[in-house]
């Protein structure tokens, strides 16, 4: 098993240094490593133990979360219409379509044909939104309204797997189902309210106080799990569960150290899910029925973009271009399919070889999303002879702004500095991960984030590359060095200013390259501005 292990992360690695060459997302790279080691250590038949499905699925658990804390409770209520009008929508007639194509034109069993149309339904949460989050695509309208359809898709992942069960046993009641989903909705809702309401704030507070990293991060770890697994004890999917976790804690100030500390846990976790994803693909499978497989993936693109695009061109805010966007995003067929499918077949409720097929189909659509929608543009221009304004590339959520000033820390030469910017009317942010200095920085009306300014996904919430100046003002010596290093990275030397308190410190700054260093004074704050 080790040695599967390190054979796994050294394909994985190669595959993926290969592909970023020719910028292709990491992805691609772990459906293949998934492909090459099923084939190296015949591990076609392990994509079914039930322990490596669920750590995959935590994979998906996690990146909800993150959505999640992108989202409030408000922005949710806000895409009401992208979730409960179009999402629901989209189920509808896509499943309807594509059952009366398997019924009548393939001559599929009922059940078949029904489960199969459901499973088509779906699009892939993983890849769409772990490619939007990394573009700043999931602020735009096209962006906003595959969100809005893939969280309904979520949802109806839940009665479609209890409507598996039942198909699968006569014994169930399907009055006694519904009245476990009420009741698990009641419970859920009740008990998110109350933890949200009067139980996160504090426990984060004491969690803080303690000045641990470790705890800190274990306190998200356990946050994300336990909703996933606490939804998933009353009937709903772990990744449902993740998301609304996710935006409760989004309604704290802890929101972007919390994604930033669980984004390496869902990158990996998402590696092994998108393993799993290439070890189901057979290639005795696919030269046997290739013209099938073929045929189904074109047919089942072509009915999702046209329904999605008709129904989407309804919509408020919809312009041509954003349709056709947010059309070619969602044609492909999703992660959850695969679960409907799998469960579908352990009750041999999908006639061979259909389920198998479909599996293969479901798999190339999963390829081909990253890029389709890497060139979203250019598929959009083709249908698009004139060129026309393009309110798709809106921000919703968040307002990308540039040429402010990002101050790092905020003891008593960040708040100078930022009163006398506030005085000069220039705009800036403030980043501090001290709850006390935070608070007081909230109290002044600043424009602060918290969160760890060592940490790069910290950093990019301020727009750090786009500032016009960023001014390091961190007390501890070694953070300071380590802050200036990272941000060294990300911007050119000439935008950083560093506060030192001695000429020592001033000396091995140098060394690294930068230029603007300030021994700590009276006339410190009064120097910088002379800077900016």
């Amino acid at each position: 098993m080790l040695g599967i292990i390190v054979a796994t992360l050294f394909i994985a690695l190669v595959a993926n240094i290969f592909l970023k060459k020719f910028a292709l997302p990491t992805l691609i790279g772990y459906i293949l490593t998934g492909t090459i080691i099923s084939y190296l250590f015949g591990l076609h038949d392990a994509v079914n133990n039930h322990e490596l499905k669920e750590i995959a699925e935590f994979g998906v658990v996690f990146l909800m979360f993150t959505i999640g804390l992108e989202f409030s409770f408000k922005h949710l209520k806000e895409m009401k219409y992208e979730v409960l009008v179009v999402g629901s929508l989209q189920i509808l007639i896509t499943s309807l379509v594509i059952f009366l194509i398997a019924f009548y034109i393939f001559d599929l069993a009922k059940y078949s044909a029904f489960i199969i149309s459901m499973a088509v339904a779906m699009s892939s949460t993983a890849i769409v939104l772990k490619t939007f989050n990394e573009t700043g695509e999931i602020n735009k309208q096209y962006g906003k309204n595959a969100l809005g359809i893939l969280i309904m898709q979520d949802i109806a992942v839940i009665p479609v797997l209890i409507i598996i069960g039942i198909l699968a046993s006569s014994e169930t009641s399907i009055r006694s189902v519904i009245s476990e989903i009420i009741l698990g909705v009641v419970i859920l809702m009740a008990a998110l309210y109350v933890i949200g309401r009067y139980l996160l704030e504090p426990f984060f507070t004491q969690i803080i106080k303690t000045h641990s990293d470790e705890l800190f991060i274990g306190s998200i770890l356990f946050l994300a799990i336990g909703a996933s697994y606490g939804a998933h004890l009353l009937g709903f999917s772990y990744s449902l569960g993740a998301f609304i976790a996710g935006m409760l804690i989004s309604e704290t100030k802890y929101k972007h150290q919390a994604e930033a500390d669980l984004i390496p846990f869902r990158d990996i976790l998402l590696g092994v899910f998108f393993i799993t994803v290439g070890m189901q693909i057979k290639f005795g499978i696919i030269f046997e029925y290739a013209f099938l497989i073929l045929f189904l993936l074109l047919l089942i693109m072509v009915v999702k973009f046209f329904i999605i695009y008709f129904i989407v061109k309804f919509g408020k805010n919809n312009n041509r271009r954003t349709t056709l966007k947010t059309a070619f995003s969602l044609l492909q067929v999703g992660e959850f399919s695969l679960v409907i499918l799998e469960l579908a077949r352990a009750h041999s409720l999908v006639e061979a070889p259909y389920g198998q097929v479909m599996i293969i189909v479901i798999v190339i659509s999963m390829i081909m999303t990253p890029f389709i929608l890497s060139n979203l543009s250019r598929l959009t221009d083709m249908f698009i002879k004139e060129l026309e304004a393009k309110p798709d590339d809106t921000k919703f959520f968040s307002t990308e702004i540039s040429e402010h000033v990002v101050v790092l820390g905020y003891g008593e030469f960040g708040q100078n500095l930022s009163t006398k910017l506030k005085a000069d009317g220039q705009f800036y942010i403030v980043i501090e991960n001290n709850a006390d200095r935070y608070e007081l920085a909230v109290k002044n009306k600043e424009p602060v984030i918290y969160g760890n300014a060592a940490n790069r996904e910290i950093l990019k919430k301020s727009y750090l590359t786009k500032a016009k100046k960023v001014v390091i003002a961190i007390d501890n010596e070694k953070k300071l060095h380590l802050v200036c290093q990272i941000v060294q990275k990300l911007v050119h030397n000439d935008k950083v200013i560093v506060k030192v308190h001695s000429i020592k410190e001033r000396a091995y700054l140098q060394e690294l390259g930068l230029q603007h260093i300030i021994v700590e004074n009276e006339e410190t704050s009064r120097a910088i501005l002379n800077y900016i």
